[in-house]
């Protein structure tokens, strides 16, 4: 970390590409490495968890966790507590079960209310799941969030109860056409990205179903909407391309996760991503969730 904010030189480049240093600036003083009673209160209440991390080949991968309220929680402001793991054929199962600390970025979301903080560290196994100890945490602006609230699972009277077990994963290295149809209509994903110097961060992205183009079984692309002037997943991908996205399927439980390669095209502010591997994991997600209301901010598409 380079500046009194804490910005890496990617994330300077591509804050003065935009012209947002100022505005940056402004932001990078709410930047903490404490988790200040007003968030641990937020985690606390929160069902879902969205971590990204790098598996021992150095691949970035994306993935979400979930569980009633308070399987998140700060014991401490250099502390964050979560109660869940990732599937044992996750990609990511074996590095936050490892003996070795990972480095992880978090965004904790709630969908309702379009509110997402994110909480980025050091993580190593605990009692229960996780213990990440904090180096960067900070909310985010509500843009692009679609409001979405968990209901009950068919036949059961428990939001995190599952309708089905999960089923093993399904590896493969591009996307099936029915992977394809599903990313297209997609609202929402989350992206996992590095620094030069392995610092995870994990961030929301959401638009109108198309936002995301398909151009090919490997490829896709999304225009860059305005956020916070942060620009902290455009400064990563500036020094470091690789990347990890997860698509939830809200109706199902599945989680469609990619891993490759990012890259921004400043010309048209967009985001081409390659894909290397791609992984389902069917009925992953325990909870089930409403209809979609879009957010007022989704610009239109193209």
């Amino acid at each position: 970390m380079t500046t009194m904010t804490g910005y890496h030189p990617g994330e300077r480049a591509a804050q003065a590409r935009l012209g947002d240093t100022t505005r940056a600036d402004h932001l990078g003083r709410s930047i903490r490495d404490t988790v200040p009673a007003v968030a641990a209160a937020f985690l606390a209440q929160r069902q879902l968890l969205v971590v990204g991390a790098a598996d021992a080949a150095g691949r970035i991968w994306a993935t979400v966790l979930t569980g009633e309220p308070g399987f998140v929680s700060a014991p401490d402001e250099r502390t964050v507590l979560v109660a869940a793991t990732p599937a044992p054929d996750d990609p990511l199962a074996g590095v936050l079960r490892g003996s070795t600390p990972a480095r992880v970025g978090t965004i904790a979301l709630e969908p309702a209310t379009r509110r997402r903080m994110r909480v980025n560290g050091l993580a190593e196994p605990g009692p229960d799941g996780l213990v990440l100890r904090t180096e960067q945490v900070f909310s985010n602006c509500p843009k692009y969030i679609q409001k979405r609230s968990p209901v009950p699972v068919a036949g059961t009277d428990a939001i995190a109860a599952p309708a089905a077990l999960p089923g093993p994963a399904r590896w493969s290295t591009e996307l099936s056409a029915a992977q394809q149809e599903f990313v297209a209509g997609a609202d929402t994903f989350f992206l996992a990205s590095a620094d030069g110097e392995g610092h995870l961060d994990a961030s929301h992205r959401g638009g109108l179903p198309g936002f995301v183009e398909v151009l090919s079984r490997t490829r896709l692309r999304w225009r860059d909407y305005a956020g916070n002037g942060a620009y902290m997943t455009l400064g990563n991908l500036e020094v470091n391309p690789r990347a990890g996205l997860v698509l939830p399927d809200w109706e199902s439980g599945d989680l469609l996760l990619l891993t490759g390669e990012a890259r921004t095209d400043w010309s048209e502010r967009v985001v081409d991503f390659e894909a290397t591997a791609v992984v389902l994991l069917p009925r992953a997600l325990p909870m089930r969730w409403t209809e979609p209301e879009f957010s007022p901010a989704n610009p239109p598409l193209r």
